[in-house]
């Protein structure tokens, strides 16, 4: 094979016409423009799309049904499985991106599970909110009920912070995340909805899901836009 002066010249073209193609692949993925809405869905398991691929969680399926209702809209995941509000909370500084126009808080069925006191998960919650009033970015906040095993006055407490939290920072309020699946007291409406863990929906649930929360989701974006 040919070593000398002229091969390694041709050979160092070839590396600066890729290295030349690279960057302008790169310049040109920067400059596309972004979309007019950004969305930031901070939430658990729900949210990210536990078990699912990843197309078929909440956050792409979300972004997709709005698109096609004809909104320029990104969604950022911000969903992290297992978190709880106290973890939503201690991760809200560096999620709020630049870019961000307006945020989905859905937070507190891990609190649900582990059985939290309600007054802490209140504090967790009434802590983002406040700090998304500062930023001036509105909020929808998507609460989960507590099942009937809970007793009253817990599932009380807890099922009454996110209207009375929505209430005192303006937010918008979509009381069951998981209404359009009727919910985890509905077994029978959520037949073949729902994942084996009976907890997370499965790709079609999800579809439901969004279907529901959609309309809300809009509002959203109506507010993000005014306070634009």
């Amino acid at each position: 094979m040919n070593s000398g002066p002229c091969a390694y010249g041709a050979r160092g073209r070839r590396l600066k016409a890729a290295a030349a193609s690279v960057f302008l692949t790169l310049a040109t993925a920067g400059s596309v423009a972004a979309a007019e809405t950004t969305l930031l869905a901070l939430g658990d398991s729900l949210t990210h799309g536990y078990g699912l691929a990843q197309e078929e969680g909440f956050v792409p399926q979300l972004e997709a049904w709005l698109r096609a209702r004809g909104h320029d809209v990104d969604v950022i995941n911000a969903g992290v499985s297992g978190d709880t509000t106290r973890g939503g909370l201690s991760r809200l500084d560096w999620s709020l991106t630049p870019e961000v126009d307006a945020v989905i808080v859905e937070l507190g069925g891990n609190d649900l599970l582990r059985g939290i006191d309600p007054a802490s998960s209140k504090a967790n919650l009434d802590a983002i909110l406040a700090a998304l009033d500062e930023k001036g970015l509105p909020a929808l906040l998507a609460g989960l009920p507590a099942p009937r095993n809970y007793g009253e006055d817990w599932r009380q407490a807890f099922d009454g912070m996110y209207p009375e939290l929505a209430e005192t920072h303006g937010a918008l309020l979509y009381p069951n995340f998981l209404a359009g699946i009727g919910g985890l007291d509905d077994r029978e409406a959520a037949r073949g909805l729902m994942q084996a863990d009976g907890i997370h929906p499965n790709a079609e649930g999800v579809k439901k899901v969004v279907e529901d929360i959609g309309p809300m989701v809009e509002e959203l974006i109506a507010r993000a836009k005014t306070q634009d």
